[in-house]
């Protein structure tokens, strides 16, 4: 792994060997450590642990952003996607992503899930990836517990049906409760078989959708201010329409696939562009991992 943006002293350094384009020992690619990923990809300064406390997993890095994020009413959640696309824009293969990742975007996705309060996902995504529960991580215990954080971020599922299989491990053996997203005229026997599994059933819409504007609020009132969406693309591409992303790690996958899959975000198109600012890129055989934060 290497950073290629912002660009410092070290990653401007010369190359050790004098051959233009080859990286010297400053900047020569090497697995990153987890305080590295995690200084990385902190979340912003000002931006609370659960109930609202700030903590020392709040500071930003290198490439976080350096504004407090607070509201009118209080303290604000942030909210971040982390994506993967091929280079002809490919979400998926074969319906997952899994095929067009990489080692060290796994070790990101764990990062990201390790500094998150909940992680925020389709019921699409669920059924096809075949969620399983945040697992508690040794190596992040410490900086979880100096957070105020749990030993791993709550699921987060959005479905206006609840069409799922209550009795996968997501939902029968959650180190948190399972959270449902759903909306106020979701079918009743559907939210007594959620509770019934253990599931906590939250309403964030006034009909049988869930509101995404409605559905961040609803978890930062739960004290979840550090948010995590993992897709799939019609929820990403929900968040993107309601101006509610605050963030975007995008992995670029150096392949082709060609073929009709979906790209990271779908649905009707915003009316005008939403504008991000690129804060940080990082490379590693080939992949670029990207992190860019609303203008």
């Amino acid at each position: 792994m290497r950073r290629l943006f912002p660009v410092t002293d070290e990653t401007a350094a010369p190359a050790s060997d004098g051959v233009p384009g080859t990286p010297g020992a400053a900047t020569a690619a090497r697995e990153w450590g987890l305080d590295e990923l995690a200084e990385a990809y902190a979340y912003p300064v000002g931006v609370p642990g659960p109930g609202g406390a700030g903590g020392p997993g709040a500071a930003g890095g290198p490439g976080g952003s350096a504004a407090a994020v607070a509201g009118a009413a209080g303290p604000e959640p942030w909210l971040r996607a982390n994506m993967v696309s091929t280079l002809d824009g490919a979400a998926q293969h074969d319906g997952r992503s899994q095929p067009i990742s990489c080692a060290a975007d796994m070790r990101i996705f764990g990062t990201l899930r390790g500094l998150a309060d909940v992680v925020l996902v389709g019921a699409e995504t669920v059924r096809q990836e075949g969620y399983r529960p945040a697992r508690a991580r040794t190596d992040f215990a410490a900086r979880r517990a100096a957070a105020g954080q749990g030993p791993a971020p709550a699921i987060a599922v959005v479905s206006a049906s609840l069409d799922l299989d209550f009795s996968l491990p997501l939902f029968t053996s959650p180190l948190l409760p399972t959270l449902l997203l759903t909306g106020a005229a979701a079918a009743p026997d559907r939210i007594a078989a959620a509770e019934k599994a253990g599931a906590r059933v939250v309403i964030a819409g006034d009909g049988t959708g869930v509101d995404p504007a409605r559905a961040v609020r609803a978890l930062a009132d739960l004290g979840l201010y550090r948010l995590l969406t993992e897709g799939g693309p019609r929820l990403l591409g929900q968040l993107v329409a309601a101006g509610v992303l605050d963030e975007l790690c995008l992995t670029v996958s150096p392949m082709l696939t060609a073929g009709d899959a979906q790209r990271i975000a779908g649905g009707p198109s915003v009316a005008v562009p939403k504008r991000f600012e690129l804060m940080s890129l990082l490379e590693e055989d080939g992949f670029l991992f990207s992190r860019y934060v609303r203008s």
